[in-house]
């Protein structure tokens, strides 16, 4: 098959399953084009099966903001015609469907009628997607598409409940690569976080309200006090600033590291003992899961799809949204004995292997295939 991707090339979750979901499927020799305005973070390498096409938007003095959408629409036409390609996925409804819409129109006067798959990633749907600003145009692009997938059977169901979707849903749920996530630690980076043995905690986030990450510096204060530990905190946004303030009220900035954007995570988790994700709203979850792999158990609380990935009491625990205390309790639990943690690191990797890419992505191609026999008719 040839597949053209469209996605956000940055570290966010759709962004990342995209780019991973290209690359197997190259893998497996189909022929994948990325069109996005720039190369997808995790596009780190090269394939003989994998193309990336560029959205060049110019800027023109008429537009306070230039039209995106109409470029990239533009830009799909192009490569699905010149490269023949048989089936679009567009991951993140905003404006990624919108564009596959209005391509796959002009496309069929040219007698090609192109199949689009949408997946739904989550605050697409639960955020940006309910303002009325933009709640018309997602329900009729999403019912417009060819097929639809969400990463959860959560997202599944609020997108129900929100949008009037006329189509069937099919649940396909992130993934992990194995060959990257499954790494040994390095004893030296160890010692160079925690050179007395303290417990290494770890949170990854773009740093955004939803992900509360005054709950992860409030739950290490508590943690902390109790067993001897370090906590990275790994990505960057709009709420570093104010956790970084926290830290020095709270008086814990010598046991607390802000590493910012890191492009190999997976070193970072290999060598940590425990992963925090306090979010208010998570689709799916998949930074938990790329720690699972590393085999580092996770506290989570149960909102959106987590209860999906995080079996409570096996590989993590999972509290209510913002019940710090609960959750430091929890994570204490795992901590303060070796044994323990040790069961919880390997159900934790155990856990992981439900979710392996080689599980899921025979799902994604059947689900191709199903979608351009179905448009083929």
């Amino acid at each position: 098959m040839k597949i053209g991707i469209v996605c956000y090339p940055t570290f966010g979750g759709s962004g990342v399953v995209a780019t991973e979901l290209g690359k197997a499927l190259a893998d497996e020799g189909h022929q994948v084009h990325f069109i996005t305005y720039s190369q997808p973070a995790r596009l780190d390498f090269f394939s003989a099966n994998l193309f990336y096409h560029e959205v060049s938007v110019r800027d023109y003095p008429l537009f306070d903001y230039a039209p995106y959408e109409s470029a990239l629409a533009s830009k799909l036409v192009d490569v699905v015609r010149f490269e023949k390609l048989d089936l679009l996925h567009v991951h993140y409804a905003i404006p990624h469907a919108s564009a596959a819409f209005m391509a796959k129109q002009i496309l069929a006067s040219y007698g090609i009628d192109i199949p689009v798959v949408t997946t739904l990633h989550g605050t697409d749907i639960t955020l940006v997607g309910k303002d009325p600003t933009y709640k018309p145009v997602v329900t009729f692009s999403i019912n417009q598409s060819d097929g639809i997938t969400t990463v959860s059977q959560d997202l599944k169901e609020d997108t129900l409940k929100h949008f009037d979707i006329k189509k069937e849903i099919k649940v396909i749920p992130n993934f992990i690569d194995f060959n990257r996530f499954s790494l040994k630690p390095k004893d030296h980076f160890k010692k160079a976080i925690a050179p007395n043995n303290e417990r290494i905690l770890i949170h990854t986030s773009n740093f955004r309200k939803v992900k509360r990450t005054f709950d992860v510096i409030k739950m290490f204060h508590k943690i902390q006090q109790t067993i001897p530990s370090k906590l990275l905190m790994v990505g960057d946004g709009p709420e570093r600033a104010y956790n970084e303030q926290l830290c020095r009220d709270l008086d814990i900035t010598d046991n607390v590291r802000f590493l910012g954007k890191q492009d190999a995570v997976e070193e970072i988790l290999a060598v940590s003992d425990l992963f925090l994700m306090p979010s208010e709203s998570e689709s799916f979850g998949l930074a938990a899961l790329e720690a699972m792999a590393c085999g580092v158990p996770i506290i989570t609380t149960n909102a959106g799809g987590l209860p999906e990935l995080n079996v409570n009491g096996f590989c993590g625990y999972m509290s209510n949204v913002g019940d710090v205390e609960d959750m430091a309790a929890n994570a204490i639990k795992i901590l303060e004995d070796d044994a323990v943690l040790q069961g919880f690191k390997e159900n934790a990797y155990k856990r992981a292997h439900d979710f392996d890419l080689k599980k899921i992505l025979p799902i994604y191609i059947n689900y191709y295939t199903d979608v351009i026999q179905k448009t083929k008719g």
